[in-house]
């Protein structure tokens, strides 16, 4: 995958196309609150495991803080306020089985925290490695239609709201529901009259909340797309640094990246604004109806209604039930946040996978490859048909050169032939076996792609090179990477692999040899060296059919040579299908395959069509003019 936001792999895909319907990833999913948490919770179910416990010493903590309202109106009323005089002795006894229970209570919220945090960290992991998995399983077109760093901000930034809801919002909104439960079972207990007060000063605020909470979940998904599109921005300046000071063009990417960070403030602002009048009515509302419980418990004290002791803890209750109350907006605030960070990881994850493996793959055995094509017809999703019943039978151990037009079709055919893509009709098979019913690691270990840029990752040359010893893989589409021992073996593996590409001087030239440093995307090195590696990994692969997007057009001629000797060397002995942008490379090649307007144009050997009055004649006969 390129990390370049806009930046198009060659294809022949229309521009207009790569958004089309099919093969898009959702911005955002379209579940409910409820739908979304039970998704998410199918997705990463370490999330709820033990949850039942977590319940239990939740409800521990919630119980334990409503020891202080009863041990307050025990000491009053029994204990200071006795018949016979204080008690000091009952007063000290209340105290300590108060201070007992809110330790336990401590001990338990603790408990709680840790058990929370664990499943929930381990939830989230599983949701990221999910997500990560479903991306490199999505086909390149569907890939392209969101932007890198947007895609990358789902795996990241969008988990990373999840996990601090998961972490603290879930658990403080249930402690909170918890305790407004007990606090108003023990209001009822000491004054039923008092309880409807609070509750009817409430309900509104209630139903304002859950009104309201359409629009603070509408504000913060457009805050979580806002996001993505600015970090998309970002990625794509940052990676195209070169070319944007290149053409000059800093002010005008400036202003791109400007006005993404003003609509994720404006956005932000937006959002914040809503969660704060929701919060401050809250507040509002509670401090309101605590001076009412005061006014009215006053008079119903008066009235013989209420002892002391009663009225004061009534209001400790009050605010053991407001406190949660405004919690809870805050935390529902959140949760809308959460939701939508989650929706957008859901869309990823939820996204089908256009080339799928069947469960009941088959494996094949190594060996030379014959490559068919029979009756290929091939469309990008909502457009007009790119390969019109290509029919091609290629022997096996046969360069085969393909050519034609830009837009032809050829780089079509190269990727149905490694199946980054699946015909819409007809099949594409390899030693008679539809590639649709082989096994993607089977495939994976005798095919291999060498594109034309080669990608290289952050690591030195002997780690990117023995990347291809590793490239089984149960992947759709380019396989997850993973660490490379480097051990004494793979680097004798690797230095071989070089001296047999004829590359060993090449090598002993670096810097540091082999342990050189290639940077990020290898752009330490030129475009032709980091060919140079990619051709050393496709190598050490030893795959049984190789397809090549020539890359020798925009490198320097020693480095020309270099890579013609290693891929004489790489391609010797096994099938190889090259798309071949300069004729040179048919002129090489034992087969030649001319594509036009997504047909077939003609197949045969260089001489025999060069020798004809047909499409390569003509295109052989204007590449030699202008070589001269």
């Amino acid at each position: 995958m390129t990390a370049a936001t806009d930046e198009r792999e060659a294809t022949d895909v229309p521009e207009d196309l790569l958004d089309a319907d099919g093969a898009r990833i959702e911005s955002t999913s379209n579940l409910g609150v409820f739908a979304t948490l039970r998704r998410g919770i199918e997705i990463s179910p370490e999330i709820a495991r033990g949850m039942w416990v977590t319940l239990g010493l939740a409800s521990l903590a919630a119980v334990g803080r409503v020891v202080v309202p009863l041990a307050v109106q025990q000491t009053i009323d029994v204990g200071i306020l006795a018949d016979a005089g204080p008690e000091v002795g009952r007063v000290a006894l209340l105290a300590s089985l108060a201070a007992g229970a809110l330790v336990l209570a401590g001990l338990c919220a603790a408990l709680v925290n840790v058990r929370l945090f664990r499943s929930a960290e381990a939830g989230l992991a599983t949701l990221r490695v999910k997500a990560f998995r479903h991306v490199h399983d999505l086909s390149t077109l569907t890939q392209n239609t969101e932007r890198r760093g947007a895609l990358v901000s789902r795996v990241t930034n969008d988990v990373d709201t999840v996990s601090l809801f998961v972490q603290w919002g879930g658990i403080m909104l249930l402690v909170s529901a918890l305790q407004i439960v007990v606090a108003t079972g023990l209001m009822l207990v000491y004054s039923p009259i008092l309880t409807a007060v609070v509750w009817v000063a409430f309900i509104p605020m209630f139903l304002v909340i859950r009104f309201g909470q359409k629009y603070v979940n509408r504000a913060y998904t457009l805050v979580r797309e806002r996001v993505g599109a600015m970090l998309g921005a970002i990625s794509e300046a940052v990676v195209g640094a070169e070319t944007v000071r290149a053409y000059g063009v800093s002010e005008r990417t400036g202003r791109r990246i400007d006005a993404a960070v003003e609509d994720t403030r404006r956005s932000q602002a937006r959002s914040q604004i809503l969660v704060a009048a929701t919060f401050s009515s809250g507040v509002l509302i509670s401090n309101l109806v605590l001076a009412i419980v005061v006014v009215v418990g006053t008079l119903l004290g008066v009235g013989g209604g209420l002892t002391a002791g009663q009225l004061v803890a009534f209001l400790f209750l009050v605010q053991l039930f407001t406190g949660p109350v405004q919690m809870a907006t805050e935390i529902l605030n959140e949760l809308q946040n959460a939701v939508a960070g989650w929706r957008r990881v859901i869309a990823v994850i939820d996204t089908p996978v256009q080339v799928a493996e069947k469960p009941d793959a088959v494996t094949q055995e190594r060996g030379p490859a014959r490559v068919t094509l029979r009756d290929v017809r091939f469309s990008y999703p909502n457009g007009p048909e790119v390969l019109h019943g290509v029919t091609l039978d290629l022997p096996p151990r046969t360069k085969v050169a393909v050519v034609g037009q830009t837009g032809s079709g050829k780089t079509t055919i190269a990727k149905l032939v490694t199946r980054l893509m699946d015909p819409t009709a007809g099949a594409v098979e390899l030693d008679g076996v539809d590639l649709r019913d082989l096994a993607f690691a089977s495939l994976r270990e005798r095919v291999v792609l060498v594109p034309q840029e080669g990608f290289l990752f952050d690591g030195t040359v002997l780690e990117n090179a023995a990347y291809g010893l590793r490239v089984t893989t149960d992947s759709a589409t380019e396989p997850a990477v993973e660490p490379v021992e480097t051990s004494a073996a793979t680097r004798a593996a690797v230095e071989q692999a070089f001296a047999e590409l004829g590359l060993s001087d090449w090598v002993a030239d670096l810097p540091d040899g082999l342990d050189t440093e290639v940077g990020q995307r290898g752009e330490s090195l030129s475009a032709g060296e980091r060919q140079l590696v990619a051709i050393a990994r496709a190598y050490l692969a030893q795959p049984d059919l190789l397809v090549l997007d020539e890359a020798t057009s925009a490198v320097d001629p020693a480095t020309e040579v270099r890579i013609a000797r290693a891929l004489d060397s790489l391609t010797a002995g096994r099938s190889t299908i090259t798309i071949a942008h300069r004729l040179s490379t048919a002129e090489a090649s034992d087969l030649v395959v001319v594509v036009d307007e997504g047909h077939v144009a003609e197949v045969g050997p260089h001489d025999e069509l060069a020798a004809a009055d047909g499409i390569y004649a003509r295109m052989h006969a204007s590449w030699v003019a202008q070589t001269r």
